[in-house]
């Protein structure tokens, strides 16, 4: 039909010719109402961002020579900041000649990936940037274990958390047998 033709006839409708496909031959155009096409539009936009799963990126610093409790006590804040659905940017900061000293950054990165194993995995593995080295973690979709220090303060957060135990088997009291009663001899 020509493009006159079908102006002329979209008119009558008192409605709008759209084009659909300009690239076609020849372009394909249909007659409908444009503010109602672009009003479906944003709703189905609107759909689409609702559906899709914002991440967020939260960072825990921590330093080549730090202690064992002070790594500890980061590692649980990373596991409620994986437990809470948001990805974790693990980051070593060196200080003057540390940097010398990449090795310790890297096993620190590595003992952190270990100790999230069971709730989270490597999104990008450890990479020295400037002074800084860091690595990124992901929640598991389903966690393969309990998390590793959270489970020491917050038992009830494990719970949630850990896969429930099959129904197949129920679990049986192990009681041990009795044993007979023997008359007790004193001695006098």
């Amino acid at each position: 039909m020509p493009t006159e033709n079908a102006l002329a006839l979209a008119r009558q409708k008192g409605l709008d010719l759209i084009e659909v496909s300009p690239t076609a031959v020849p372009p394909v155009c249909r007659i409908s109402d444009y503010g109602r096409l672009k009003y479906e539009q944003s709703k189905k936009d609107k759909d689409a961002r609702k559906k899709q799963k914002n991440w967020e990126l939260k960072e825990v610093k921590l330093r080549p020579k730090i202690e064992n409790h002070d790594y500890e006590t980061k590692a649980r804040m990373a596991e409620r900041l994986l437990l809470d659905g948001g990805k974790v940017k693990v980051t070593i900061m060196f200080r003057g000649r540390e940097i010398t000293y990449t090795s310790f950054g890297k096993k620190l990165l590595d003992r952190m990936a270990v100790d999230m194993s069971p709730i989270a995995i490597v999104e990008r593995d450890a990479k020295l940037e400037g002074k800084n080295m860091f690595m990124i973690l992901a929640p598991r979709p389903v966690p393969s274990g309990p998390p590793k220090f959270t489970s020491m303060l917050h038992p009830e957060k494990v719970a949630a958390v850990t896969p429930e135990k099959s129904p197949e088997m129920p679990e049986q009291a192990a009681e041990p047998p009795e044993a007979p009663s023997q008359g007790v001899a004193s001695s006098a």
